[in-house]
């Protein structure tokens, strides 16, 4: 895991320089023509062997044996950042292109004996374009598709330069200096900002 201390402010002070992301990724090698489920399984996933049972269960994301709409967007990377610009019409497009190929009953969910219909068929799910289909919250999506490819345990404070890190850095930041901002009220006996402007005193 990264070091606690490059957590710290001076990130900040690192060059801007992208330089040349070498390193190695603890996902497993695949063909560049794998088709997108492999792919995806490989770099989000980190999974090489794997059956069509486990893929289901692994994007059932609320357990109740189906994949709603929302469930099917996520595992396309639909509800992460990477893809904040991709616009209502295409993202409609997409599921009605999913539920097409998978909904079988037309309810508007994708059953488990729907999606094992589907492969039983020798069909695979489509690239739709939006990449591996990240949908892990902002610390798993950095650490597996940033730190284990362009870092490692030996990694120095001086070694985080990419704009990922500094982004990611700053989030941190962020969160930390909300945090410090919300115990500062609570410890107040009372918080002025709750008072009505109408009722405080005024200050000559």
């Amino acid at each position: 895991m990264r070091p606690q201390i490059l957590l710290g402010a001076a990130i900040f002070g690192l060059a801007t320089a992208h330089g040349d992301h070498a390193g190695s990724t603890g996902a497993p090698e695949v063909d560049e023509n794998a088709d997108w489920m492999t792919r995806h399984m490989a770099e989000e996933h980190h999974v090489e062997s794997w059956d069509a049972g486990a893929f289901f269960a692994l994007h059932d994301f609320n357990s109740d044996g189906k994949w709603q709409a929302d469930e099917l967007l996520r595992t396309y990377g639909l509800m992460d950042e990477s893809n904040k610009d991709v616009p209502k019409t295409r993202r409609d497009e997409i599921l009605t292109q999913l539920l097409s190929l998978l909904d079988l009953d037309r309810d508007g969910a994708v059953s488990r004996d729907e999606w094992t219909t589907f492969i039983d068929s020798g069909r695979t799910l489509p690239d739709l374009g939006t990449g591996p289909g990240h949908h892990g919250d902002d610390e798993y999506e950095y650490e597996i598709h940033h730190w284990e490819k362009y870092h490692g345990d030996d990694t120095t404070l001086e070694d985080l330069t990419h704009p990922e890190d500094i982004e990611h850095f700053r989030k941190h930041e962020e969160m930390e200096e909300e945090q410090e901002r919300l115990e500062a009220m609570v410890r107040k006996t009372v918080i002025v900002e709750n008072i009505p402007l109408k009722f405080r005193r005024q200050q000559s």
